[in-house]
């Protein structure tokens, strides 16, 4: 069954092989704590939850809906870009609702990749940001994303070095899983650079409220000239712990929308109307919510940092996302992000993804989601530094 011509091009994944273990070691009884996926652990906040409830008894919310998303929600995302950011949006040619980031940036990457194209994306990153371009039958071209690198040198110096040249650019700051950020020069650098080189520019702001210390992550379409070129996905997932609901929603560019908005027409009729519903008392009501939910991450972050460092094991503070990128203690380099990850599984009852799940780059790290309240943090530090402690167990 795998004899097809997409699936071929698909590695196998790694993710799954800790995830096998980690069911494997709670069937056995283990109490394993899973800090690997990044799936918000919190409940939906009650007033958009009531609103899905209300909306949902209502039988003419029912029937199919439209692809692009409902009148209202589209509204509401341009409002929330307005008060948000000062960007002006088109509700009807500039924005339109997807199921999650996830689904719109890969029928986006597939509306515009065919064979042959070449796609820049930061390595390591967060996966469909590759795969998305290979399921569409392109090429990727990573550009080194770290904590030595300057990326826009990176990229510019890939963009030169590529045969064919590269049509399309994707990122994603705060970045997933390095939990990289830029600021607003950086943008304008990128946004000059693609409307010099007739570059698309696709970039993910997912992690847009999740911040900590002052730092506001800034959008691409903040640069008035970015609409020439690109488009930003946003997502409910983070900010409003609707990882569940699947709303997303692409902004920018109206002849990439508009692209986004044919092909959508020909896959899907829509998300649950009830949902759309819920999705604008989100965006449009109180939003002390969002505030409480950064918060939480906020703790949770401090709590699992200082830990680590306590234990003997060099982390730094992340400024932005709901995860920590951390550099395989130097004891255990040897072993690779895959076997480090098993072993904390094994030794320290603590799951999480090893960093070559996302690419070159990232085989020297692994991956904390902060999707544990701070108590089981706490009890994956400990059992985390005692494995540190065991190199028998190696």
């Amino acid at each position: 069954m795998e004899n097809f011509f997409r699936i071929q091009r698909l590695p196998p994944y790694v993710f799954s092989q800790v995830q096998s273990l980690k069911i494997a070691a709670r069937q056995q009884g283990e109490d394993i704590i899973d800090l690997g996926m990044g799936n918000p652990d919190h409940a939906t906040p009650p007033h958009i939850v009531d609103k899905l409830i209300e909306a949902a008894r209502k039988g003419k919310n029912h029937r199919y809906s439209a692809s692009r998303g409902i009148t209202k929600l589209r509204h509401a995302i341009c409002a929330w870009y307005g008060r948000q950011y000062d960007v002006d949006l088109d509700p009807e040619t500039e924005a339109i609702v997807t199921l999650g980031v996830k689904e719109g940036l890969s029928h986006l990457l597939l509306a515009m990749v065919g064979p042959g194209d070449v796609v820049l994306t930061p390595t390591p990153t967060y996966p469909i940001h590759m795969y998305g371009v290979i399921i569409a039958g392109g090429e990727v071209r990573g550009v080194p994303l770290g904590p030595q690198e300057d990326f826009f040198e990176n990229l510019t110096r890939a963009y030169m070095q590529t045969q064919p040249r590269p049509r399309i650019l994707i990122m994603s700051f705060p970045h997933n899983p390095t939990t990289s950020v830029v600021d607003l020069e950086f943008f304008k650098k990128v946004v000059d650079f693609a409307r010099e080189h007739n570059v698309y520019v696709i970039h993910d702001l997912a992690y847009a409220d999740l911040t900590f210390d002052g730092y506001r992550a800034p959008s691409l379409l903040q640069i008035p000239e970015a609409k020439e070129i690109g488009v930003e996905f946003y997502s409910l997932s983070k900010s409003y712990n609707m990882p569940g609901w699947r709303v997303g929603f692409c902004v920018g560019n109206k002849e990439i929308i508009g692209i986004l908005t044919k092909i959508k027409s020909y896959l899907d009729y829509g998300m649950f109307q009830p949902v759309q519903i819920a999705s604008i008392i989100a965006l449009n009501g109180p939003q002390d919510c969002v505030k409480t939910i950064v918060s939480g991450y906020e703790r949770r972050r401090n709590v699992l940092v200082s830990g680590l460092n306590r234990a003997g094991w060099a982390v730094d503070y992340p400024r932005a996302t709901m995860f920590v990128w951390a550099r395989i203690p130097p004891a255990f380099a040897g072993m690779g992000s895959l076997e480090f990850s098993k072993f904390l599984l094994r030794e320290g009852k603590v799951a999480v993804s090893p960093g070559i799940g996302f690419g070159d780059g990232g085989d020297d790290y692994v991956r904390f989601a902060l999707v544990e309240n701070e108590h089981r943090i706490r009890q994956a530090v400990s059992g985390i530094k005692a494995a540190l402690k065991n190199p028998v167990s190696l």
